[in-house]
């Protein structure tokens, strides 16, 4: 929690500047309003940034696509509130997390200006913004009805970040196979495969390839040694238990 300490002191208030610190301004009722537009002393990249930009993009995003259908449904309203449960936010976190998500569903919200400022921060850290963008899609993926627009704004944002579409693709197989897991307490075949993005088809090796390269991407350590808050390691902890069933469940089946 040291970033949110160092936010509230003001310093970061003075470095992050951009949509994301005046929204993060307005969203601590402008406890940092002076200097936003400083660049201050910390430079992209810098770990606590990284950690401020990914939950204000975090939040505001995830409101913004809740809008993306011309409604908010309770199911989206939960998954965000899920999402903060997880972290375990403190009073004025949560405070904070829930502004930011108001924030997100102003029809003024500047898309565009959040992604270039989140990828400019984030520094190249590619499986830091996959873990965005997988987040990102769980909330549209929260009622359990993709809607077209939905859909179209998660290809929209993954590109933005740098995705190809066949790799937001994948991303939305993993959240498929996800989102069954948790629905039924436990994947099942199909579901496995796609949340390591693989064939039933394939060889061994490929598929504990692929098992390690999602167990590396997703480690929590790792990501918050990128700048994941670390408040959201339990996020990452459970995509981590969620790939490691899966392999399990494969090398069951072909045992």
């Amino acid at each position: 929690m040291a970033w949110w300490g160092t936010l509230l002191g003001g310093t970061l208030g003075y470095m992050l500047g951009g949509p994301l610190g005046a929204m993060l301004g307005v969203a601590l009722g402008g406890n940092f309003d002076r200097g936003l537009g400083s660049s201050g002393q910390f430079d992209t990249g810098d770990q606590e940034r990284v950690q401020a930009a990914f939950f204000s993009a975090t939040f505001s995003i995830m409101g913004h696509i809740a809008k993306a259908d011309g409604k908010v449904t309770p199911d989206e309203i939960n998954s965000a509130r899920h999402i903060m449960n997880q972290m375990q936010l403190n009073s004025e976190q949560l405070t904070a997390a829930k502004k930011l998500f108001e924030e997100g569903k102003n029809s003024a919200f500047p898309l565009d200006a959040v992604l270039d400022q989140f990828k400019q921060e984030c520094h190249r850290r590619r499986n830091l913004i996959q873990m965005f963008l997988e987040i990102q899609i769980a909330m549209a993926m929260a009622d359990g009805n993709l809607h077209l627009k939905e859909k179209q704004l998660i290809y929209h944002i993954g590109q933005q970040l740098g995705f190809a579409h066949a790799q937001i693709d994948h991303l939305f197989r993993f959240a498929t196979g996800s989102a069954h897991t948790q629905q039924h307490k436990k994947p099942s075949l199909d579901d496995a495969y796609a949340i390591l993005g693989v064939k039933a088809s394939d060889s061994d090796a490929e598929i504990k390839k692929a098992y390690r390269r999602l167990m590396s991407q997703h480690h929590p350590d790792k990501l918050v040694a990128k700048g994941l808050p670390e408040e959201m390691v339990k996020v990452a902890t459970e995509k981590t238990q969620e790939i490691h069933k899966a392999y399990d469940l494969i090398k069951s089946h072909r045992n």
